[in-house]
């Protein structure tokens, strides 16, 4: 018999299209032979529309994004949660499993992770701990801080503290931080809002334009650094693939060079010795574990030329087609984007059956 897919992707975030760039990869890829594939597209007024079932090869990116009036709740995931409640079942096999392809807010934050863990249904990809705290960067570091990971200099305003008293925080980052630096909304992905600053005229524009998307940003001192990435895979025990090099051709990597210019070279793998792949293994597990991830995250890396490794950041849904870093790494490690996406749904059934051993009685 075969499983059911549920394939959840758009969503109302600055990352929609990206989103269903990815669900236009998934579902190309999947093996049709073992799933039911059902795509359900959130518009980005937040709409849920179930689609029809995919049974092969889909025609192009816009087919997936479905139109019509969509439900006021997600009834096809709550009716296969009462359905799978019925059946007190343990074990994930035979159980339909969620494939959040969610990038960016109200998706890849824990949102939507805490809905499907009030449905009691296995899902693919971080829970609502792992997926908030990787979204919020201000977060994110503190805890990394706390545990000793060295990281680039960093401070974080809410936009109050902006509105009261702009010229205290530029005077802030200025004296702690200095020229250039990096301003960026603190929860959002693909390099969305994000600037480069060199002086204060630059650095007033960046706090308007990260603003404008979140109400919490973070400024980061710029440093000379190679921007090495790796990917991670697994619950307990997460499995480390080749180190991949970023190389934008443009002044930094933003949106536009990411999705839309292809003026950025990746290098895979990356030329680093094998003590600093040692290194950049040890310190992902670390920051994997410190987030408590599970199934998969992207490992960012700033090494700097004296082979000084500092933590960039942690990305809990990695850009996910084949041609993003994140399966490119684990391909040149072995492991196909067919396969990486089975490994995946079995990672997210094995914690589905980890987490249904907690007592909720006395």
């Amino acid at each position: 018999m075969k499983k059911t897919l549920y394939l959840l992707y758009g969503g109302k975030s600055a990352e929609h299209d990206v989103s269903l760039q990815t669900a236009f990869a998934v579902s190309q890829a999947i093996d049709h032979t073992q799933y039911d594939v059902q795509p359900i597209f959130i518009q980005k007024s937040g709409s849920w529309i179930k689609g029809p079932q995919i049974e092969g090869s889909v025609s192009s990116v816009q087919s997936l994004a479905f139109s019509g009036e969509g439900a006021a709740l997600p009834t096809e995931l709550a009716t296969t949660a009462q359905g799978v409640a019925a059946s007190s079942s343990k074990e994930a096999n035979g159980l339909p499993v969620v494939f959040p392809l969610l990038h960016g807010t109200n998706g890849e934050d824990g949102t939507v992770q805490g809905m499907l863990e009030l449905l009691n249904l296995p899902y693919v990809g971080n829970g609502v701990l792992s997926s908030a705290a990787g979204m919020d960067k201000l977060t994110m570091k503190r805890l990394f801080a706390q545990e000793g990971i060295p990281q680039v200099a960093y401070v974080g305003f809410i936009r109050s503290e902006w509105q009261a008293n702009g010229s205290a925080c530029l005077e802030q980052i200025e004296e702690t931080l200095g020229y250039p630096c990096f301003v960026k909304p603190a929860n959002l992905g693909s390099s969305v809002g994000i600037s480069k600053c060199t002086n204060r005229t630059e650095l007033k524009e960046a706090f308007h334009l990260a603003f404008s998307y979140d109400r919490k940003i973070i400024v980061e001192e710029g440093v000379v650094a190679r921007e090495v990435e790796m990917g991670v895979i697994g619950n307990d025990h997460p499995e480390c693939s080749v180190a991949g090099e970023i190389v934008p051709k443009t002044d930094f990597y933003d949106y536009k060079s990411k999705y839309e210019d292809g003026k950025t070279a990746l290098i895979i793998p990356a030329h680093v010795t094998e003590a600093e792949q040692a290194k950049m293994m040890v310190m992902a597990k670390q920051a994997y574990k410190v987030l408590d991830c599970s199934g998969l995250a992207r490992v960012d890396f700033f090494l700097q030329k004296d082979g000084t490794l500092l933590l960039n950041e942690v990305n809990t849904m990695p850009g996910f087609t084949p041609y993003s870093m994140f399966p490119l790494l684990w391909k040149h490690t072995g492991v196909g984007y067919p396969q990486l996406i089975q490994r995946l749904i079995e990672l997210a059934e094995e914690r589905f059956e980890e987490k249904q051993l907690i007592r909720y009685d006395k």
